[in-house]
């Protein structure tokens, strides 16, 4: 995703321009990560996938006496899941294998309420069991969520509910390899079926699951899984206290190991706590976790999901994003499709670090990075070496324009509180400028600020004219922009295409593409020109145009404007695209 470490930069007046070996000698300054933690924080991106009985019921919470004869997917393809979600950049999967309707996604042995007595597969069938093998073929890392509140269990409220709960926990943690994170949802208690009472069950989350021995279980069964959970002890993560896919611009990964956490430590962290417990950004790419065919329509677009991106691993913390399953069994492909431009936007966003052909110089607290002319930039990337702690309070980003020595704050920061902590990684957004110099300088720390890099980036603009769902559904087809003069359109499968017809905008002639370029690819790598040239008479005559060519076998096409009638930003009517 961004590129590796290049830079070790020591902003300390004690110790300047430290070497990378003398690094080992420095102290810990208060809290500092595991081994396990560190891990992973370096994973950035992870992937939730939410599949139960309410997908075919259309809930988000199932109220615990759902038909088993509803699960029947016609297509489940776990492959498909773990595929799509590494080209979207995502490091690993987190799997609902149980929600709150109790329903159990393999067949757990301690309950009939599972796929083992489902029409799938003859009840022979075991998601997780594909999912975790899916991973391992991939390269991904597998992780599991179990919901502690269950509105199918007779016992639930009861001592022999924990037993039960951990039962299906040990099945979990020994039956499908390694796995990277234990994931408890917060939400407990209520109504319920409960076996047939149909009532209302409250318990006390901090307390009824003993969570220090259920830790303790996790512990010895996965000695490498981080533990993420919203209540009772503290586990190896926290959640931020939104599911918008946002933390605080001010974002500490230290928490007090006791008391209650209102919001604002969850979302900010607290700078004077006493373990390390880093937020985890948890939402999803559609409005709902759970799939909801009228929800086909507004998957997040690309520049909402880069504003979580830079509101998420930006501000140190990871990204958790959930790609719901459709009925048939597999991703859906809409949200492959935008989870795909995602991580390319990404990558195309930090492709070049411009910091890496500058002269970088560090004298105390301050570090100037001067270009060799120059140069526009609108992001910077600064990290600091969390091994030895979370250090830095406040720092100032300055750019020198024209002489001129000018403030760059993070367009991106709600409620003014400045350029505050970095972390493991902290991403300042800002309106390109064009400058010979950068200046950042580190003004309060709780220690002597160690940052390991600094990089310099131009990102490409990507503005809310952009259509807001950055994708439309027209011919059946599913299009987003990369770039103002460039359309990508894309399919779930390879397909053979023949023709690809435009209609220009009928009301002006801004947008209007009167020159073209027509790319196709399988595999977002390696681009074949199929068709180029002008729409003749388009400006007066706007009607529809048709290219055709020479099938050519695509997943992708990509149709770059290379000149317009009028305006920046490419535009059109509807277009149509001919398969064979």
């Amino acid at each position: 995703m961004i590129d590796s470490y290049r830079k070790l930069i020591t902003l300390m007046a004690v110790l300047p321009m430290l070497a990378f070996g003398q690094v080992e000698n420095v102290s810990p300054c208060g809290p500092v990560p595991t081994e396990d933690q560190l891990r992973w924080q370096d994973m950035e991106m992870y992937a939730f996938i939410h599949y139960s009985l309410n997908t075919y019921t259309d809930q988000e919470w199932g109220f615990g006496n759902e038909a088993l004869e509803l699960f029947n997917p016609s297509d489940l393809d776990c492959r498909q899941w773990a595929r799509v979600c590494k080209q979207a950049g995502m490091k690993g999967i987190i799997f609902t294998a149980k929600h709150h309707c109790g329903f159990c996604m393999w067949p757990s042995a301690y309950t009939e309420y599972s796929v083992k007595n489902t029409p799938w597969k003859q009840g022979r069938g075991d998601v997780v069991r594909e999912l975790a093998e899916a991973c391992r073929e991939e390269g991904l890392k597998f992780a599991v969520y179990l919901s502690p509140w269950d509105r199918n269990h007779k016992d639930y409220g009861k001592p022999e509910y924990v037993t039960y709960f951990r039962n299906q926990l040990r099945e979990l943690l020994t039956n499908y390899g390694d796995i990277f994170e234990v994931w408890f949802d917060g939400a407990n208690g209520g109504d319920g079926w409960y076996g047939g009472a149909n009532e209302i069950r409250k318990i006390d989350g901090k307390t009824y699951y003993g969570w220090a021995e259920t830790f303790r279980m996790i512990r010895e069964l996965q000695p490498h899984a981080v533990i993420w959970n919203d209540g009772g002890d503290r586990g190896d993560l926290r959640w931020v206290g939104t599911e918008a896919g946002n933390v605080g611009e001010t974002n500490w990964s230290l928490m007090p190991s006791k008391g209650d956490t209102p919001w604002h430590m969850l979302h900010y962290g607290v700078e004077e706590g006493d373990v390390w417990c880093p937020g985890e950004t948890n939402t999803s790419i559609r409005p709902g976790w759970f799939y909801h065919e009228t929800e086909n329509e507004h998957v997040k677009s690309l520049s909402k999901l880069m504003d979580t991106y830079y509101k998420s691993v930006g501000r140190n913390s990871t990204l958790l994003l959930n790609f719901p399953i459709a009925p048939n069994g597999r991703i859906h492909p809409n949200d492959s499709l935008r989870g795909i431009a995602f991580n390319k936007m990404i990558q195309e966003v930090f492709k070049t670090d411009l910091a890496q052909t500058a002269k970088i110089k560090t004298q105390g607290s301050e570090t100037i990075i001067t270009f060799k002319q120059p140069t526009a930039f609108n992001r910077f990337v600064a990290e600091e070496d969390i091994r030895y702690g979370q250090r830095v309070k406040k720092f100032a980003l300055e750019a020198e324009v024209d002489g001129q020595w000018v403030a760059l704050k993070d367009e991106l920061v709600e409620n003014g509180d400045g350029l505050t902590t970095i972390g493991h990684r902290r991403i300042i957004c800002f309106p390109t400028v064009k400058a010979t110099q950068l200046r950042f300088t580190i003004l309060d720390s709780q220690c002597d600020p160690i940052i390991k890099r600094t990089s310099v980036y131009l990102a490409p603009e990507l503005t809310a004219d952009i259509p807001d769902s950055g994708e439309k559904r027209s011919s059946n087809l599913h299009y987003f922009f990369s770039s103002p003069r460039q359309m990508m359109i894309d399919w779930d499968t390879e397909q053979t295409i023949t023709s690809f017809r435009y209609l220009p905008p009928q009301n002006s002639k801004e947008g209007i593409v009167t020159h073209y370029t027509l790319w196709a690819s399988t595999d977002w790598a390696n681009w074949t020109k199929v068709a180029s040239g002008e729409f003749s008479n388009i400006i007066n005559n706007p009607i529809w145009q048709t290219i055709k060519f020479t099938p050519v076998k695509a997943r992708i096409l990509r149709l770059d404007a290379d000149h317009l009638a009028d305006g920046d930003r490419m535009a059109f009517g509807d277009f149509e695209v001919v398969t064979k």
